[in-house]
């Protein structure tokens, strides 16, 4: 029998990226080709990258100069680039690094097969924008068993044009995919034991996918759908935009059991002068607003958010309005950066601000987000809530999962992964909480 060959993926960036390399290697699967944890022992490495930080192209090209060696000693060995620099880089990958074999962009991976079969004999690049549907063109998922937890990306694109961001021009423009699509894999996981389906788009709220009665369904009419799903305990969603939170969705928080009480909604800063520079199209006000909306829907929601620190022309009160509306809102988790450029977006040409500045800003606006994270964290203590048991733990006895409100438990317990229990919560760690079943 054939010998399987060796594929060594590394993944860079946000959950849609994870998606993406499960499917990529699902891909190669047809090729051939079986997963490995090292690059050593590969045939093939693909790197899966993320274009969202600063200097990420040139992590991606200090990565590639690390595998020179193992080309040297393998010449056989393929090496690509995929994700968003793959798309935004292009022709310049080649040039920089000629010992990578294949170039391919987010929207093309779906062409994966075939490119690999040629790469080696002949360099192979692909960064369109293919018209075909690429979760249609892949193969069917493996019917092998899964983890608990699965994303699942229902839509792609981004039409906003914030002005610090280059997803639209290495995801392109917004796109969903078609209901029936996305119930049959989520049906298709959950039969391969997942309990909990995390949906993914870059601006997932904004879904309008071709319903079976001719209609665009908006994600709430999809989550409800979804929840009919027997076996389907648990649905989540991220990322979303504020003006893409429609009433029905807000609505859905409250009355749909299984989607969890936890709502990633990013503000990115609370001046509205920058708010403006960066192009949100929605105001201060009309984001807290939001937030008091969607939490009489759902009173007991954990809210999480993205900041950027120091955009171009942040003066100290802009930062000022930024503390203010995190002191308001109370974020249970939220994620913060310091301003970076991106080649070719509106806000890499404006004024920058110093780094010392943004990185004393950064620092302040994060210890009050640790502070507010570890207060909610606390008040859990006493409060039954569900867990879904996940892996083991470092302990002997340990199993550890996730609450509704995306908190991690520790516990002490033997139940399988994938079963739900109820715990009550006795301890609240820096990043995690213990709990006993009930």
């Amino acid at each position: 029998m054939t010998q399987p060959k060796k594929l060594f993926i590394k993944t860079y960036g946000c959950q849609m990226n994870v998606y993406d390399s499960e499917r990529m290697a699902e891909a190669l699967g047809g090729n051939g080709y079986v997963e490995v944890g090292s690059p050593d022992e590969a045939d093939m490495i693909l790197l899966n990258t993320c274009h969202i930080r600063e200097k990420a192209a040139e992590k991606v090209y200090s990565e590639l100069g690390r595998f020179k060696g193992l080309k040297s000693e393998k010449p056989d060995l393929k090496i690509g680039v995929a994700g968003c620099v793959a798309q935004a880089e292009g022709e310049e990958i080649m040039r920089r690094q000629p010992m990578v074999d294949l170039v391919v962009g987010p929207q093309s991976y779906h062409r994966l097969p075939e490119m690999e079969a040629k790469a080696g004999a002949e360099k192979v690049i692909d960064t369109d924008f293919p018209e075909e549907d690429k979760f249609e063109k892949l193969k069917s998922r493996p019917k092998a068993k899964r983890g608990p937890t699965a994303f699942l990306t229902v839509q792609e694109g981004c039409d906003k044009f914030c002005a610090f961001c280059v997803v639209p021009y290495t995801r392109g423009a917004e796109v969903s995919r078609p209901v029936e699509r996305v119930l049959a894999e989520a049906r298709d996981l959950v039969d391969r034991g997942v309990r909990e389906i995390t949906l993914l788009g870059q601006n997932v709220n904004a879904y309008h996918g071709a319903g079976p009665d001719g209609g665009d369904w908006s994600l709430a009419r999809l989550i409800r759908e979804l929840a009919e799903i027997d076996d389907l305990a648990r649905i989540r969603f991220t990322t979303s935009h504020p003006n893409d939170m429609d009433d029905d969705l807000i609505a859905a928080h409250g009355d749909c059991e299984k989607l969890m009480p936890y709502l990633h909604l990013p503000v990115q800063s609370g001046s509205d002068k920058i708010l403006k520079r960066m192009n949100r199209s929605h105001d201060r006000d009309s984001y807290l607003r939001l937030i008091e909306r969607i939490r009489t829907a759902r009173p007991d929601i954990l809210i999480s958010g993205d900041f950027i620190v120091g955009f171009p022309e942040e003066t100290d009160e802009d930062f000022r309005d930024t503390m203010r509306l995190i002191e308001e809102v109370n974020y249970g988790q939220a994620f913060s950066f310091k301003y970076s450029t991106r080649p070719g977006t509106p806000a890499a040409e404006r004024s920058q601000v110093p780094e010392d500045v943004k990185s004393d800003r950064l620092q302040e606006l994060q210890a009050l987000i640790t502070r507010q994270q570890r207060a909610v964290q606390d008040a859990m203590v006493g409060r039954e809530v569900g867990v879904l048991i996940e892996r083991p733990g470092r302990m002997p006895g340990q199993m550890v999962g996730k609450s509704d409100h995306l908190h991690a438990v520790h516990i002490q317990c033997d139940l399988a992964p994938g079963s739900l229990a109820r715990v009550r919560i006795v301890e609240s760690g820096p990043n995690s909480l213990g709990g006993e079943l009930l």
